[in-house]
């Protein structure tokens, strides 16, 4: 198998049939890019307050219900308590002016016993205005957030085991059918409990279909077009999706309708199975010689060029069908050191590089705006790592994008909070930084992998990566948590007469660790 190369030689590096192999299988990331990230839209907090039932208040207390706390310096609306509504209705009705005769501060608080009034004015509905996902239920979005990364998990590891078995083209258009009725459901989802369940289906299936891809461009390219297909190639199509999923969300302000055509979009990949080959390598790992032959018979003709009598020698057979499975990975000490390797470089870029994609809803600014610029700075990354993976070692470019991107993160926490567009460029360095090193792990773990265990080495690698990722909503959710300590602190010290510092509170304890 180590001479397929020299064997296939005489189709040469590049050619029709290899540049319409490339654009195909590049066709079918563009989905993964529209149906990875749209939590960042769907499950976007739209500013909120507690309902105010229909009661007798006057218009000066219907506006001074809510109470006021300190966030970033500004006075905004508390978004999880309100005045209670039976002390304020008998002050109303007393004739009592809020503000002059009423100190607002001494009344006592309550939760949002009727719900939530949800502004309109970016979203016109998600998840969290459907099922009130914020306050004490805020906790369920990033759990939402990390179902998919959970799909990734089992998709990494049963993808691999999977296309090992029946081939990379069966388990691709498989899983493309399996995300395309995933997504659909999802947008039917009657409780917040199915919407995980389907976001979970959508993950397994979209890494299913990412990495089988991606095992598929390697195998069946020449070596100068399997460069360009793992880096420019598979990322930059991907963050071609990417960057239009904001523009749609724009067009799309309702959650449901926007899943729902997001889902259409893998349905255009499915008449590409008449023109994607099957792996001939992956045909000769399982003895099926006469396909592979037949597979790059027909890729000379399309070249143009004159296929020898006999492609592949007698030798190159393998006298039997083994199955290879992770436990292989283990006899080897060299596979072992470089297999925990890999674990940790695809579990450390999986955090950064998810962690501030779906940060970018929280930054200031329009959210679809800032989608589009994280999703935009990953372009000249991908063609900056294309340049480099042909020059520089593999293990040096990954190494100093890793310390950028880190480093570069490192920077903002002595940002002041005024200058937000100082630290929304140190967060697109940033994004920059784990994006370049994103797409060189991939390749290099494509190729230190053996063919017989390359797409099982790839999904361990990836399975590592997302307990990574799982953890990155709730990394974005604890500043969420800190945040609001910080609210309540402030509120109940408004409370207190004379006011005293958050660190006195029992709150305050947790806080000020």
């Amino acid at each position: 198998m180590g001479d397929y190369d020299d064997d296939t030689a005489f189709l040469g590096q590049s050619g029709p049939y290899f540049w319409t192999t490339f654009f195909l299988l590049n066709v079918v990331f563009v989905s993964t890019g529209f149906n990875g990230l749209y939590i960042v839209f769907v499950g976007a907090a739209p500013k909120h307050h507690c309902l105010i039932p229909d009661v007798n208040l006057t218009e000066e207390w219907r506006d001074a219900i809510i109470p006021f706390t300190i966030v970033d310096g500004e006075e905004v609306q508390s978004q999880c308590s309100r005045y209670k509504i039976d002390v304020v209705r008998n002050l109303s009705a007393q004739g009592y002016i809020p503000g002059r005769e009423v100190n607002l501060t001494t009344l006592e608080q309550e939760g949002c016993l009727d719900g939530w009034n949800y502004s309109k004015e970016i979203y016109q509905s998600t998840i969290v205005t459907e099922w009130d996902l914020v306050c004490d239920n805020q906790w369920k979005v990033p759990f939402a957030s990390s179902s998919l990364f959970v799909g990734y998990l089992i998709g990494s590891l049963v993808s691999g085991q999977l296309s090992d078995r029946f081939g990379r083209k069966k388990v691709v258009f498989m899983s493309l059918g399996v995300q395309c009725l995933s997504v659909l459901l999802q947008s039917f989802s009657h409780s917040w409990r199915m919407f995980c369940i389907m976001y979970l289906w959508v993950g397994a299936s979209q890494i299913s279909l990412y990495i089988s891809a991606f095992v598929l461009g390697t195998e069946v390219l020449s070596k100068t077009m399997r460069v360009l297909f793992t880096t420019l190639g598979a990322f930059l199509f991907y963050c071609i999706g990417y960057m239009t999923l904001p523009w749609i969300a724009y067009g799309i302000r309702e959650w449901r309708t926007l899943v729902a055509v997001l889902s259409t979009t893998s349905l255009i990949n499915f008449p590409l199975w008449w023109f994607i080959p099957e792996s001939p390598r992956w045909l000769m790992t399982q003895g099926r010689v006469k396909e592979a032959e037949a597979i790059v018979r027909e890729a000379a003709s399309k070249n143009k060029v004159q296929a020898p009598p006999v492609i592949f020698k007698e030798s190159e057979e393998l006298p039997l069908f083994k199955t290879y499975t992770m436990l292989d990975i283990l006899k080897s000490k060299n596979l072992r050191c470089i297999t925990l390797m890999c674990l940790l470089l695809w579990m450390a870029i999986n955090i950064g590089y998810f962690g501030l994609s779906l940060n970018t809803s929280n930054l200031s600014g329009n959210p679809f705006v800032n989608c589009f610029l994280s999703a935009t700075t990953e372009v000249p990354a991908y063609i900056v790592s294309t340049w480099l993976l042909k020059t520089c070692p593999r293990r040096v470019l990954l190494s100093l994008f890793l310390i950028i991107g880190g480093g570069v993160l490192l920077l903002i926490q002595f940002i002041p909070d005024t200058l937000h567009n100082v630290a929304l460029a140190l967060e697109m360095t940033g994004k920059f930084g784990f994006t370049m090193a994103f797409s060189i792990v991939y390749i290099y773990t494509a190729e230190i992998y053996p063919t017989v265990l390359r797409n099982i080495g790839m999904g361990m690698c990836s399975s590592a990566a997302r307990v990574g990722s799982i953890t990155a909503p709730y990394v974005i959710f604890l500043g969420f948590a800190v945040d609001q300590k910080k609210k309540k602190c402030i509120t109940n010290a408004a409370i207190v007469n004379p006011p005293i510092p958050c660190e006195a509170h029992s709150d305050g304890q947790a806080l000020s660790l």
